[in-house]
């Protein structure tokens, strides 16, 4: 999975990215690699590693990753070539999902680049930036689709769908709130719109804001989830500045600190947590003596497809899978106890794997 982080400047953007990548680089499990001076690779945290560990006393843990993109270089006229324009829209075209930083503080020596704080504002600009990028590759594709149609009537109905989308985005709306059915959403895979990208807004709260969570934290963070409603979008409130202090504590530390907060999780969890459910995604798990190791697939995903997730060789090959749920493995304390108990089980081909499973892959190749 692939996170863009996007923002304006002095939002708190790159704050939150460096915290986010010096949390990498306190994974004991999975040390955070720089892949460019963008780029950051952060362990998914999943308690049930630990679990699986003491349980196999492994000689590797490996946790499922996701990387974090910090996006730069967003000003006004962005879609137009502005600023690194191109280059910017190129990496958001890039990313699984988008999280919006929006600052939702006030704060006399952070200076905002349009003057004052304005969730609405903020949003709307780089909303329209990813819009007009996605109006001209919606017009090059109604007129490729009124061409084709000269020799197949059918392309009609695909320049008709397209002239409904760049109305919708002439608006100024985001492709996320088009409605479309399922063959409509088919028309879209070859013409990826950047407005279509799942969205978490990230409210980038002050300390003392952050802590009123019971009053709702404040009125920009409330603007910030009227915006989200119309979008289809999740709201996280974050503070960058914790974010960055917690990035610098050890587990337990890291623990206490988020419990004089009120806090049950870090903001990065948070976010990580949001980023699998809007896309869809879940954990199986694999353990052993080698190895402990969460792997991530899709929801719905059947059981060579899972296999073919470790390696091709196990979906070619796909003879069976052996399957408990954590939980039931976690509750018996062993492999042995649980087949027992009959709850360790044989699936086929048309088994739908469901996040907890634990698995052993028969495959012959």
């Amino acid at each position: 999975m692939k996170l863009g982080i996007v923002g304006l400047p002095n939002v708190g953007k790159s704050t939150l990215f460096n915290a986010i990548t010096n949390a990498g680089a306190q994974s004991a499990n999975y040390p955070f690699c720089t892949i460019e001076p963008n780029v950051g690779v952060v362990a998914v945290p999943d308690r049930r590693l630990d679990k699986l560990a003491e349980m196999y006393q492994p000689e590797k843990i490996t946790p499922a990753v996701i990387e974090f993109v910090d996006i730069a270089g967003l000003v006004r006229g962005a879609s137009k070539g502005e600023g690194l324009g191109n280059k910017f829209l190129s990496h958001i075209r890039e990313v699984d999902a988008i999280v919006h930083v929006v600052r939702c503080f006030d704060d006399g020596e952070i200076i905002h680049v349009d003057g004052s704080v304005d969730p609405a504002r903020d949003i709307e600009t780089i909303d329209l930036e990813l819009i007009f990028s996605d109006m001209e590759m919606v017009e090059r594709r109604i007129d490729r689709a009124k061409k084709a149609a000269k020799g197949d009537k059918k392309f009609l109905a695909e320049a008709e769908f397209f002239e409904r989308m760049l109305e919708h985005l002439s608006a100024g709306r985001s492709a996320r709130s088009f409605p479309m059915n399922e063959e409509e959403r088919a028309l879209l895979h070859d013409t990826p719109l950047l407005s279509a990208k799942p969205v978490i807004f990230a409210a980038n709260l002050s300390e003392a804001d952050l802590a009123n969570a019971a009053n709702g934290y404040n009125a920009y963070y409330q603007k910030v989830m009227e915006i989200a409603k119309t979008e289809n979008a999740q709201v996280i409130p974050v503070c960058a500045k914790i974010e960055e202090e917690i990035a610098e504590l050890d587990d337990e530390d890291k623990q206490m600190f988020l419990d004089e907060l009120g806090l049950r999780e870090s903001g990065l969890d948070r976010l990580i947590t949001a980023g699998y459910d809007l896309l869809g995604l879940i954990s199986y798990l694999t353990a052993g003596k080698p190895e402990v190791r969460a792997w991530t697939i899709e929801k719905g995903t059947k059981a060579p497809q899972a296999a073919g997730k470790i390696h091709s060789d196990f979906e070619r090959g796909f003879i069976r899978a052996e399957i408990v749920s954590y939980d039931d493995l976690i509750a018996c304390g062993s492999i042995a106890a649980a087949k027992e108990k009959g709850l360790y089980r044989s699936e086929g081909k048309d088994y739908v794997f469901q996040d907890g499973d634990v698995v052993l892959f028969r495959f012959n190749v």
